[in-house]
């Protein structure tokens, strides 16, 4: 430390008084402003969009197509962790929030039995997204809410809605809607075409409007009219080559964020 203190290249404007000696700081403290130069007082230009992730094996999990989505529109992502009571913390340093895709909701929270085929999503991360939507209804109405697959069965669910939790067991389409396949979806705001993955699917949106449908009936997105943005798609935007669906779902999405935070 005292090699530190004695250099004679030590920048004034960190270790020395007007005096032209060292001022009151510790040396600890000039070493560390030395290393580690005070964090810019700018605000970022882009708005910070927290992203849920997936909890596996203790890990979180999220695809780095949400990120380049998210970066691709001008928005800055930002992984959430599936801490739940972190909610009210967290929710006042972004300008908008993505609940992203995942395994099956655990419906017994909504009085629904699970189906047997369904595979369930981490408890800690439906708890910790439950509570984001809480909190976004009632102390941040006007953050904009995008829900992508599982993402828009969240908000279904709770809005009041009801799950169909495994499509092929009455719908002779439900390949159309798994491992990937591609589909066209049509409604207020969406027209193309889309990537989808998932064999479960809201069948009564309940307080939210239903805004797009495949054409054999599926819900494939919906909207809290009363809330300033706040849309569910059922396919993956992330992956869907059609920009109509795919980057336009984000492009609307980041325009929403924009200043979000101080309206």
């Amino acid at each position: 430390m005292s090699a530190v203190l004695g250099s004679p290249n030590l920048p004034r404007s960190v270790a020395q008084d007007d005096s032209g000696g060292i001022g009151s700081l510790d040396p600890v403290d000039i070493c560390l402003r030395r290393r580690f130069p005070p964090i810019s007082p700018i605000t970022h230009g882009r708005p910070l969009i927290g992203v849920t992730a997936d909890l596996v094996d203790d890990q979180i999990r999220l695809r780095r197509s949400y990120a380049r989505s998210v970066t691709d529109a001008g928005g800055i992502a930002v992984p959430l962790f599936p801490h739940p009571g972190s909610a009210a913390e967290i929710i006042p340093h972004l300008d908008g929030v993505i609940l992203s895709g995942g395994d099956d909701p655990d419906t017994t929270r909504f009085d629904q039995p699970v189906h047997s085929a369904a595979t369930l999503v981490a408890p800690d991360r439906q708890t910790f997204e439950l509570e984001l939507l809480d909190r976004l209804e009632q102390a941040a109405p006007d953050l904009p809410v995008l829900g992508i697959c599982l993402g828009m069965q969240m908000m279904g669910l709770h809005a009041g809605g009801h799950l169909d939790q495994h499509l092929p067991d009455h719908l002779e389409t439900a390949d159309q809607h798994r491992n990937g396949a591609t589909h066209p979806v049509r409604g207020r705001g969406f027209d193309g075409i889309v990537h989808s993955h998932h064999v479960q699917a809201l069948d009564d949106p309940g307080r939210l409007d239903v805004v797009a449908t495949a054409p054999d009936g599926v819900i494939e997105a919906v909207e809290a009219t009363a809330r300033r943005y706040m849309v569910g798609v059922q396919w993956h935007p992330e992956r869907t080559d059609d920009p109509s669906t795919g980057a336009a779902v984000f492009g609307s999405f980041i325009e929403a964020c924009r200043g979000s935070r101080h309206q």
